[in-house]
């Protein structure tokens, strides 16, 4: 049985993606060992999830300055380094798979390589945008130039390059990435998790409101709730009945609390607080129409939310920033997109969707099938066959394992 370990400077219960990546190793007959953060879920050193072997260091993850970034990324790395050169002279491992960020954390395996391991390197952000959307760093600065050399040198480092969606790929070739030895594994949904909440009946739901809109996961400044909450105010006599669900907690809970109540939205939006992971299917099941309002800069504006494949798969039609990334997979025929950070554009999105029943149908119809392509089933196959191939000389991969371009349709819904 070949050992395959993942890096990640994450709580790996939580993490969703590395699960789905770890788990389907499991499935496939692989060893996994997986080197994370300690988290409040288990506060063990060492426990087994789902038949994964997960390895913690007790290191917080508190972030917030640039300084707290550093010294965190540091001890990690550092931690990450020792452990897995230790591990390796036991379990051989065939592969290691490293999650950024930070992008240098796959410098950890130069001993695991030394003795022959084969490192993937599964970008999960472009960093340089990220701390220039975090910060307002400028994009010419000596910061964002040193990110990009060692973005670009962990990317030569790596036997294989993993990026989330291909806008992102298009942008890291002018970056110097390879294309040859690069593969898109989207952050698509597993269906399993969603297939028996899919017939979950509406009229069971919550204060048996007429027409409820949803939100769920985490509420910070990016995602944009503020903007809904606005854009619900402007037409919410025009909706009567309806209700805005927000499901999940963070940083800006409060204040959005503070704006519902100053915009007369109190008892028409219903802070839910933290659901379940395994509940969220069944509250999904019980809105009509999903939002997603995520503002849009150089780093957002190639960001796709893992929410929009489950309102997907959950046959619920989005209203959605239109975003680059999102835009590149689906055609106006299958989104109510709104342009990013104008409340007015989405309150008219929003009563188009109330008042057309048909519409919300035929939406989630079409955005189905345009998520065909990048659903989990497929993603997963591809990430499976990379860990199979990079064990041999791996001809091909690049046209085998990349998705085709987007055929999205264009024609603008009015």
């Amino acid at each position: 049985m070949k050992s395959v370990c993942i890096l990640l400077q994450n709580h790996y219960e939580i993490d969703i993606r590395v699960r789905r990546k770890a788990e389907a190793l499991v499935a496939a007959g692989y060893r996994v060992d997986v080197l994370a953060l300690r988290s409040s879920f288990s506060k063990a050193k060492t426990y087994n999830l789902c038949g994964v072997n997960v390895y913690t260091c007790s290191l917080g993850k508190l972030r917030g300055s640039l300084a707290r970034y550093a010294f965190e990324y540091v001890a990690f790395f550092l931690w990450a380094f020792f452990k897995l050169s230790i591990l390796m002279g036991r379990e051989r491992y065939a592969v290691v798979d490293v999650n950024n960020l930070p992008d240098f954390l796959v410098f950890a395996t130069a001993y695991a390589k030394w003795k022959g391991a084969r490192i993937v390197f599964d970008m999960h952000e472009i960093t340089p945008e990220f701390y220039m959307s975090k910060y307002g760093i400028r994009p010419d600065s000596w910061r964002i130039r040193q990110l990009k050399r060692v973005e670009k040198a962990s990317m030569d480092f790596a036997d294989r390059v993993i990026t989330i969606n291909e806008p992102i790929r298009d942008l890291l070739k002018d970056r110097g990435l390879d294309l040859s030895k690069s593969t898109v594994i989207m952050n698509s949904v597993d269906e399993s998790l969603f297939a028996s909440a899919a017939r979950y009946p509406a009229e069971a739901r919550l204060g048996g409101a007429r027409f409820v809109m949803m939100y769920h996961g985490t509420l910070t400044h990016i995602y944009g709730l503020d903007i809904a909450l606005e854009a619900f105010a402007l037409v919410q006599q025009k909706m009567p009945g309806s209700e805005l669900w927000i499901l999940g907690d963070g940083p800006e809970k409060e204040s959005l609390r503070g704006i519902a109540r100053r915009l007369g939205l109190e008892t028409k939006v219903r802070f839910l607080g933290t659901v379940r992971p395994e509940k969220v299917p069944e509250w999904l099941a019980q809105c009509d129409a999903g939002v997603l309002a995520t503002r849009r800069d150089m780093f957002l504006d190639f960001s796709f939310s893992n929410k929009l494949s489950e309102y997907i798969v959950m046959d619920k039609p989005v209203v959605s920033s239109r975003l680059k990334a999102i835009r590149h997979y689906f055609s106006e025929d299958a989104l109510a997109y709104f342009e990013a950070d104008n409340p007015t554009d989405l309150a008219e999105q929003m009563v188009r969707l109330y008042q057309g029943p048909e519409l919300r149908a035929r939406l989630a119809r079409n955005a189905k099938e345009e998520y065909v392509p990048i659903r989990w089933e497929v993603m997963k196959q591809r990430y499976l066959k990379v860990i199979a191939d990079i064990n041999n000389e791996g001809a091909g991969l690049g046209d085998v394992l990349n998705p085709p371009r987007s055929n999205a349709r264009t024609t603008v819904l009015r």
